[in-house]
């Protein structure tokens, strides 16, 4: 089964884990600092705080930003779980806002719209969270200036996007944000086995997400109450967790991170022929505007119901017995039993839901061979005649 996507490991990613394995330090050492010094020089932000994964970054992100009871945080219905969770994780209430139909990102529009209507009822979000759905970027310029008009905070959630730059920013940057989150998941562009990354321009920022992803711990003598009980000392200064990173993990991110560029622009190939060769098949090819690089996490299509005979579920049937790992990205949030159960129901974000019944992802991955993508186009275009 040819799969959706897949990470790339080479030799000298074993021997980058290897030598940590042999060295003094295997959780939390020196190559953690670097692995963060190294994503923040990347995205040109000051300062990064490294995870055990995205989903722990977006919660200690929130957290960092006081999100709590009484809050709403509104996101994409167009993603994972995790880009709603974790603002229910603190205790705080969630809503969505519906994607633009040609980007499958948060809709600026609608966020306008939607922000109006809650000025007016008093109901303001705490903090958006705006996704950069298959690696392309959200549109931040506005997105940045409605957070400024409006007052909340902003934190992108980059899952999909390392390596993606919008207009002359690298994402990750926070130039319209207050944080960004970068997961490096197997499936992702670059991979830590499991982690995730926090970028941010705003030091307090980064010490309270520092301290929450160790037990609210710190040993820094700048934040320490009593500064004479002895080197050992150290304080609980907040109610943390335990999502630190280790130190084999940032070996592996620190390996990959030099193969960026060039998976980055190997998927562009990639997405190339894809649009070449499905072009004229009753399918909606993903957009790349200019203005843009998208990192390329997914390739997604949408069968169109208006020339295509059998239905979406068909298609995947057929895909998986000619050995094409095809999968869907995403079931909307708010379609889910337990959001269900807050109230939400269908209908509510229609945009989302439309795509969602008609998308396809189909493998994307740097190392796909061309004898491989070969062979899914020519079932792609057999499953939906």
């Amino acid at each position: 089964m040819i799969p959706y996507g897949r990470q790339t490991i080479s030799e000298d990613d074993i021997r980058a884990v290897v030598d940590v394995l042999r060295s003094d330090f295997i959780t939390q050492g020196p190559t953690i600092a670097r692995f963060e010094r190294a994503i923040a020089d990347y995205c040109g932000v000051a300062l990064s705080v490294a995870v055990n994964s995205a989903t722990s970054a977006l919660h200690i992100a929130c957290l960092a930003l006081g999100v709590g009871p009484g809050d709403c945080v509104w996101t994409s219905p167009n993603s994972f779980v995790a880009s709603a969770n974790c603002a229910r994780l603190c205790g705080a209430s969630v809503d969505f806002v519906d994607i633009d139909p040609t980007t499958y990102n948060m809709s600026a529009t609608k966020l306008a719209a939607k922000l109006a209507q809650a000025e007016a009822a008093g109901t303001l979000p705490k903090v958006v969270i705006p996704v950069h759905f298959a690696g392309l970027p959200c549109d931040m310029e506005r997105i940045g200036a409605l957070a400024g008009r409006y007052g909340f905070h902003v934190i992108e959630d980059a899952s999909h996007a390392i390596g993606a730059r919008y207009g002359d920013t690298t994402v990750g940057d926070c130039r319209y944000s207050d944080i960004t989150v970068f997961s490096f998941h197997p499936v992702k562009i670059i991979t830590t086995g499991e982690g995730g990354i926090a970028t941010t321009r705003n030091a307090d920022l980064a010490r309270k997400m520092r301290m929450l992803r160790t037990h609210g711990i710190t040993r820094d003598s700048a934040d320490l109450q009593r500064t004479d009980e002895g080197p050992w000392y150290y304080e609980q200064q907040c109610l943390g967790l335990n999502y630190r990173m280790t130190d084999i993990q940032a070996a592996l991110g620190l390996s990959q991170l030099r193969h960026l560029e060039e998976w980055i622009a190997r998927r562009h190939a990639i997405a190339d022929a894809y649009d070449a060769r499905l072009a004229g098949l009753p399918l909606v090819l993903p957009r790349r505007p200019a203005g843009s690089r998208s990192a390329l996490h997914l390739n997604v299509v949408q069968v169109d119901p208006a020339r295509v005979a059998p239905d979406r579920r068909v298609v995947v049937e057929r895909l998986h017995a000619a050995g094409v790992g095809v999968n869907v990205h995403y079931i909307p949030i708010h379609m889910q039993p337990d959001y269900q159960a807050l109230g939400f129901r269908a209908g509510q974000f229609p945009t989302s839901e439309t795509y969602y019944s008609r998308c396809l992802s189909l493998p994307m991955y740097a190392a796909l061979a061309p004898v491989d993508q070969q062979l899914v186009i020519r079932a792609v275009a057999a499953a939906v005649s």
